[in-house]
């Protein structure tokens, strides 16, 4: 779970209301009360800088896996060109992604219904007022997290069933929600649930149907056919991983193959090769691979004609109340964004040039940026309405994998300028939406965006060096919890993309060739459902999205099938059931709820980390896992295991 920015949306109420108290009047320091644009401004800031930057993950591989150092001048660098350049992009979708009343960005009304509850005053409603429904949600899930937190962690992955028989190995490799299909299982833990596809109360109903369907079908139909019947060897690996290992089932050691200067020995690898993967990851990339052709397929076959016609009429047409209000402001002129883009684009070439050992050179920069150029608008409106992005990783790993094989850091880099300009651009149109629906003044909203984002990458560094250089055994399960899924998969990647390259990993001599099926599968499918929407307009079919299922299912690994689950479980409860059924209450609770859970969590494991690095320690029982034969984290020995009941990842 990321430090959600309702953390720093809840905390710095209360720190506003005292300054506004204790600050003497000024027109500069203290103009008027703490007020929601205020609040706003703060959150948007938040918005920019909570979660880790991707190019952290370049640092960390680098330091870690391949004994390589850009320093803090290169890191620092690499960070912020890779986040700004996005910025740039933004202004120009405004007309697209931020004007459009269609276009809803679902996350953001947690965030309005949470704002609404600090600073609207609704004690003339009936029953709970929103603040002090707030406060007992925050409260209870506060407290509660102490559970599967630190004192009771195994309800974090309650792999129940697996314990009836702990010894049957298919029975656990089916049943383990931590290393497993997580059949059966169930988490307690609230930041389990969110950790992957975020907050399911705010996301509309039939989208987390299509992932529950896309899912199960994947994790517990197809998975299990491909494992059992032993396609690719799948039996001499673990059912679920993102580790890679060689035809004889050993864990990959990519020193192996690896020149002096971090490229690829093909000689080495034809005798060490081929590098071999478990059969849920190698079919995950096969549904990434459809994802992203059906993203294109779907646009232009659902809303083709809303773009053009959005591209006809200027912005002085057809304007909603919002769009009226908001021209009170000055708006942002579009040379400020394009200034951004330009000297952001112009220092990455400084940066692939100053440190040699990215090895990408100038042509691989420019393809870089034209991809999320490509793609940007088609995944923008599908986040914007169903608050799922797909992403561009895997054709930007694709693409530079053909045309620079063998060198991982470059291939790494060119992913990361692709795909995070993409991810940074959206993250910064759903703020200027969030900015659009209160009010806020554009240009303020882009001084608070920018400041946000510089300030973001030196504190992502920073970070990121201090934790590498002062936890032993870090992204280890040694170093639990700091165990670094995300890097290992995105090491993994590396692996696959950059060293191997996907023409030896997905060429014709490849054991993996046809997963270079699905990019035509996902081109094709979506035109029958189109065709029978069209046809029964009214009937199930025009909720079939599959790029919502394609792109979700492919997280896993490092998700795993529980997360998915448990995820679509609670996203029934409120988002159906509720709806439905309690429609008043969810009206005026369901996004503070969710807004309050987030920031309880949130706050309890800030406070857990502290207790467990200051003390060092935590309850050794039963109950926060580690018992058995492999000391598995959710004590099922077993469901990590390959069909030799050996335990590579354990």
């Amino acid at each position: 779970m990321s430090l959600s920015p309702l953390v720093i949306q809840l905390i710095t109420f209360p720190i506003g209301k005292f300054m506004e108290k204790v600050i003497p009047k000024s027109k500069f320091f203290n103009p008027g009360p703490f007020n929601m644009k205020e609040h706003v401004l703060i959150t948007a800031m938040a918005n920019c800088s909570y979660s880790t930057a991707y190019a952290v993950d370049i640092l960390t591989i680098q330091k870690l896996w391949y004994a390589q150092d850009m320093g803090w001048g290169g890191g620092l660098l690499l960070i912020w060109t890779t986040q700004f350049i996005g910025y740039g992009m933004a202004g120009v979708l405004r007309p697209f992604l931020v004007y459009p009343s269609s276009m809803v960005w679902p996350a953001n009304l947690a965030n309005i219904s949470l704002f609404r509850s600090f600073h609207s005053n609704d004690k003339d409603s009936t029953g709970t007022t929103r603040f002090k429904w707030f406060l007992y949600c925050f409260g209870g899930m506060f407290v509660y997290y102490w559970l599967p937190g630190y004192f009771f962690q195994i309800l974090t992955f309650f792999s129940w069933a697996c314990w009836i028989k702990p010894d049957n190995r298919v029975l656990a490799q089916l049943t383990s929600g931590y290393n497993g299909l997580g059949m059966l299982a169930v988490s307690f833990d609230w930041s389990t649930i969110v950790s992957f596809l975020q907050s399911p109360l705010v996301v509309p109903w039939w989208a987390i149907a299509n992932i529950a369907v896309g899912s199960a079908l994947v994790s517990w139909v197809i998975v299990p056919a491909l494992y059992y019947g032993n396609v690719w060897n799948s039996q001499k690996f673990p059912i679920l991983t993102s580790a890679l290992f060689t035809k004889d089932g050993e864990l990959w050691d990519n020193s192996m193959v690896m020149n002096e200067d971090k490229t690829l020995n093909q000689t080495a690898y034809d005798e060490y090769g081929p590098l071999y993967m478990t059969s849920f990851f190698a079919f995950t990339y096969g549904i990434m691979f459809a994802g992203l052709t059906s993203v294109l397929t779907h646009t232009a076959l659902y809303h083709g004609k809303d773009i053009l016609q959005q591209f006809r009429k200027s912005r002085d047409e057809d304007e909603d109340i919002h769009r009226k209000l908001m021209r009170a402001y000055p708006e942002v002129p579009s040379w400020w964004y394009i200034l951004v883009f330009v000297v952001s684009f112009a220092v990455s070439f400084g940066v692939i040039y100053g440190w040699k050992e990215i090895q990408l050179p100038w042509w691989g920069l420019i393809l870089a940026i034209v991809i999320p150029i490509v793609f940007v608008l088609p995944i923008g409106i599908i986040q914007a309405v169903t608050n799922q992005q797909p992403g561009l990783n895997i054709i930007t790993e694709l693409v530079i994998g053909y045309a620079l094989p063998g060198r991982p850091i470059a291939n790494v880099t060119f992913k990361t300028y692709g795909y995070i300009s993409m991810y940074q651009c959206l993250l910064f149109v759903g703020d200027l939406k969030l900015g659009h629906y209160t009010k806020i003044p554009p240009r303020a909203m882009f001084w608070a965006q920018f400041a946000g984002t510089a300030i973001a990458g030196l504190i992502n560094l920073a970070t990121a060096r201090w934790l590498m250089e002062s936890i032993p055994n870090i992204c280890t399960q040694d170093a639990y919890p700091f165990t670094c899924p995300s890097a290992h998969t995105f090491y993994s990647a590396s692996i696959i993309w950059g060293t191997i390259s996907p023409g030896n990993m997905f060429g014709g001599s490849s054991p993996y060739s046809s997963m270079m099926w699905f990019f035509l599968i996902g081109a094709v499918l979506p035109i029958p459902f189109w065709l029978l929407s069209k046809k029964y307009p009214n009937k199930w079919y025009k909720y079939i999205h599959l790029p919502l299922i394609f792109n979700a299912t492919g997280m896993m690994p490092p998700a795993v099938p529980l997360n998915f689950s448990m995820w679509c479980a609670v996203g029934f409860i409120f988002m159906f059931w509720l709806r439905k059924y309690r429609h008043d209450w969810w009206i005026k609770y369901n996004y503070i709820t969710s807004a309050a859970f987030d920031s309880g969590c949130a706050i309890a494991a800030i406070i857990i980390f502290g207790v467990v690095t200051g003390s060092g320690y935590v309850p050794n029982w039963w109950g926060n896992g580690g018992f058995g034969v492999n000391e598995t984290f959710d004590n099922c020995p077993l469901g990590g295991v390959n069909s030799s009941n050996v335990c590579l990842i354990c």
